[in-house]
């Protein structure tokens, strides 16, 4: 039974209008190449520092002014802008989905009657 109503709550989850709008946000991302190249590019950078902090060492000044720099490039893109909205969103609602789970559970729990 809890396995069929988590399985309901994610198939109506998966037909929001948010879900939707991150889903079609995301291909539109990946679809822009100017983009994805920035985005692979801070990517690329974040990881060479990871590695130098797993060493031991410190990532260097000019890595975290191409970030910056990078940030502020990929931040005026349109494609870029609509993901982070759209994701944004679905944040929110998943937000309030979880809040409800955790009042049922509340409920659940002060509750004598078995549900069947």
């Amino acid at each position: 039974m809890l396995e069929d109503k988590a399985k309901d709550l994610g198939r109506t989850i998966g037909q929001s209008d948010e879900y939707k709008a991150v889903k079609r946000s995301s291909e539109a991302l990946n679809g822009d190449r100017e983009a994805t190249t920035i985005l692979r590019q801070m990517e690329q950078i974040r990881q060479d520092a990871q590695g130098m902090i797993d060493r031991g060492e410190e990532p260097t000044a000019e890595m975290e002014q191409q970030l910056d720099a990078l940030l502020q490039q990929v931040q005026t893109n349109a494609s870029y802008q609509r993901a982070i909205s759209a994701q944004d969103n679905f944040d929110k609602l998943m937000l309030r989905v979880n809040q409800m789970i955790a009042d049922g559970i509340r409920a659940g729990a002060t509750s004598q009657i078995i549900l069947g």
